[in-house]
């Protein structure tokens, strides 16, 4: 019952922390991210203000969604440093995934103290972005191996053992789709700035050699994720040719689902010009797919041996 529990726990802390990333994304698409000033952890040099603006309580919500968060992770590592033994690969899970929680909480400090939000354009803050939806793919990979390990009863060391051409394939489709990522955190904030009052306005500042950088950036991810997906898609179906069966094969038939739903979600919310609800939308499904292209690349990379132990060892 103590296992089932800790599993249950496990992939609750993930779903609750793609909320509070959803949430952080909010944040950023309603300009609500100077709501406490260049404050932190203070709100506007308070604890709580007395008469907060509409924008001050959505980013107060916001640290507080992610104040438990870190609790939430910190009781993950106590439970995982509890139940399971030193070198387990839980354990070294758990920790990785505080340490990318903390390093999230510290560059979104920084994006504040630096006055990075609301209207900023600067190169500085497009940079941040980035490395901030590099970090949360990061922390959203290992509370999803963390979630996957403790569930799919896998009992082995987690070694990347495949010396064939998936070893390479995969990592590199999972590299692809974090680029794609953060350009498309960039591309987003574009959007959010620089918003289009048609389809054929936005495609002429797209082109644009006077325009905004952030404008002419933006023709460049949904590039990157059409090649993506058909990356993704075609390793998907090689695999499958490979005779890889059972959950390998459910695996490559989810991502390849999900990724050729992501590039149409992306082309209506091009036509529609970004809305807010359609970028969270987005959002929301690409750190889906993520879990999935992570679980395949679990189950691809480290294959099952029956007689190996708990130890996290990567070749």
């Amino acid at each position: 019952m103590s296992q089932v529990r800790y599993q249950r726990y496990t992939w609750a802390v993930l779903g609750y922390t793609i909320l509070v990333i959803m949430w952080g994304a909010f944040v950023r698409a309603t300009g609500s991210g100077a709501g406490c000033g260049e404050h932190w952890p203070l709100c506007n040099g308070v604890v709580v203000p007395r008469t907060p603006a509409l924008e001050t309580i959505i980013e107060l919500s916001h640290r507080l969604t992610s104040g438990l968060t870190l609790l939430a992770v910190g009781f993950l590592v106590v439970w995982s440093f509890r139940r399971f033994p030193r070198g387990h690969a839980l354990r070294q899970g758990s920790v990785l995934s505080a340490v990318f929680l903390v390093l999230e909480a510290a560059v979104g400090a920084g994006l504040v103290l630096a006055a990075l939000v609301k209207d900023n354009a600067s190169l500085l803050r497009a940079v941040v972005i980035s490395l901030h939806l590099l970090n949360t793919f990061l922390l959203v990979g290992c509370l999803t191996y963390v979630s996957w390990y403790a569930t799919s009863g896998r009992r082995e060391r987690f070694r990347i053992t495949v010396r064939d051409w998936r070893r390479p394939a995969v990592l590199g489709g999972l590299v692809l789709f974090v680029v794609v990522g953060s350009s498309g955190a960039v591309v987003a904030l574009g959007d959010t700035l620089f918003p289009a009052t048609s389809l054929s306005a936005g495609l002429q500042q797209d082109f644009d050699p006077t325009a905004h950088f952030l404008l002419r950036l933006r023709v460049v991810h949904p590039l990157l994720a059409m090649a993506t997906s058909v990356y993704w898609i075609v390793t998907c179906q090689v695999l499958r040719a490979q005779g890889l069966a059972g959950r390998v094969e459910t695996l490559t038939r989810l991502a390849s689902l999900a990724v050729t739903v992501q590039i149409i979600i992306g082309g209506l919310n091009l036509v529609l010009l970004a809305p807010t609800a359609m970028q969270l939308i987005h959002l929301i499904l690409a750190d889906i797919t993520w879990v999935v292209l992570v679980i395949l690349a679990i189950e691809v990379l480290a294959p099952r041996s029956a007689d190996s132990d708990h130890a996290f060892v990567v070749n």
